[in-house]
């Protein structure tokens, strides 16, 4: 046991914390693969991370260390794009246009729920309701007089809740198995050389690219994109190595359980009891959409589901490639959903706060 001594040395020291964090999120990730649950890199160090962050313990994770790691889930998922999906592309303009009326739907009642239930002021209430990025939201709802710090909350809580529970409902439920081994399945290190060239360019140029053009979520978006049209115009066809894959998602899974560092428990009780309840919403009414759209598209409603699902694009893109799902049909559709929320919730709260 750490005396008061050592444990206010540790919280003055952010190195120790992030060795901490990494730690206990690495940890987390290997209990969770010994004992077979779904996506366990990523679930195990979140799960693991968020108690220690409640606890107490110092835990810590630099964003430019997570935006790093992220780079090559990235490479992961911008593997699965093949020259085949151009055919299929135009089958997924109704699911993408519907995910419009979808979101707006879902956001007012999520908006409602969080007025009544929440006891939220409108502003606060409004881009915590929005299915956005949690920075985007965040930073835009502070920036309009909401409270930033229960947005965050909120947001996290509701990232927290979904991606703790639909690899578990597709295990339960999906028929999902788990791959042998404690790695997901992939390749090794021993990747040709040109393979490496790609990704090291699609790792390094891709994020520059996409800050450049202000595109959401630059450093996940930028390696997607371009390691997607090395995929598709036959440059490469590889992926990155499993170990690599590994170590990205307990990066990502302790990213989002730091995000609970140095806020009360109280609050944090609070801001998940009505994140439940909101979650049930955005879920309840993704499920609907689904069997909806899966009648008009012919396309499966759990697939849907997942594409309408309430999380973040690398978080559900993540768990659509640990289930076996279709990775491109869902980061797609989060991508179009992050992109028309940062686009028009700012302007769409400006046209209705005069209603507030």
């Amino acid at each position: 046991m750490l005396n008061s001594r050592q444990f206010t040395a540790i919280k003055n020291n952010k190195l120790a914390q992030v060795i901490i964090a990494i730690t206990i999120g690495t940890l987390g990730g290997l209990i969770f693969a010994v004992i077979k649950l779904p996506l366990p890199w990523m679930l195990g160090a979140m799960v693991f991370v968020t108690v220690a962050a409640v606890s107490g313990i110092p835990v810590l994770l630099p964003f430019m260390l997570r935006q790093s790691m992220v780079v090559f889930i990235g490479v992961l998922l911008g593997s699965q794009f093949t020259p085949e999906l151009i055919n299929q592309i135009g089958s997924w303009l109704i699911s993408v246009i519907a995910m419009l009326i979808y979101g707006i739907i879902a956001m007012y009642l999520v908006l409602s729920y969080l007025r009544k239930m929440g006891n939220y002021d409108p502003i606060t209430a409004y881009f915590s309701a929005a299915p956005g990025g949690l920075n985007d939201m965040t930073i835009i709802g502070g920036e309009m007089g909401g409270d930033d710090r229960i947005i965050a909350l909120t947001q996290a809580s509701r990232v927290l809740l979904v991606v703790m529970t639909i690899p578990v409902l597709f295990r339960i439920f999906g028929g999902y198995e788990a791959p042998p081994g404690l790695l997901p399945e992939g390749q090794g290190f021993d990747l040709p050389f040109h393979e490496w060239c790609i990704i090291g360019i699609c790792v390094t140029l891709g994020p520059f690219l996409a800050k450049k053009l202000k595109l959401p979520a630059a450093f996940l978006l930028g390696s997607l994109i371009l390691t997607a049209i090395a995929h598709i115009a036959g440059w490469s066809n590889a992926s990155p190595p499993t170990g690599l894959v590994a170590a990205a998602q307990v990066i990502l899974g302790t990213a989002i359980g730091c995000r609970f560092t140095g806020t009360d428990y109280g609050e944090i009780t609070q801001a998940i009891r009505i994140s439940i309840g909101s979650t049930f919403i955005l879920m309840s009414t993704a499920v609907g959409a689904g069997f909806i759209l899966s009648g008009i598209t012919g396309l499966p409603w759990y697939l849907i589901t997942l594409a309408y699902a309430p999380g973040g694009l690398a978080e559900m893109s993540l768990i659509a490639f640990g289930i076996g799902q279709d990775v491109p049909f869902v980061a797609t559709h989060h991508l179009c959903r992050i992109g028309m929320v940062i686009l028009l919730a700012p302007l769409a709260f400006k046209l209705i706060k005069k209603y507030f």
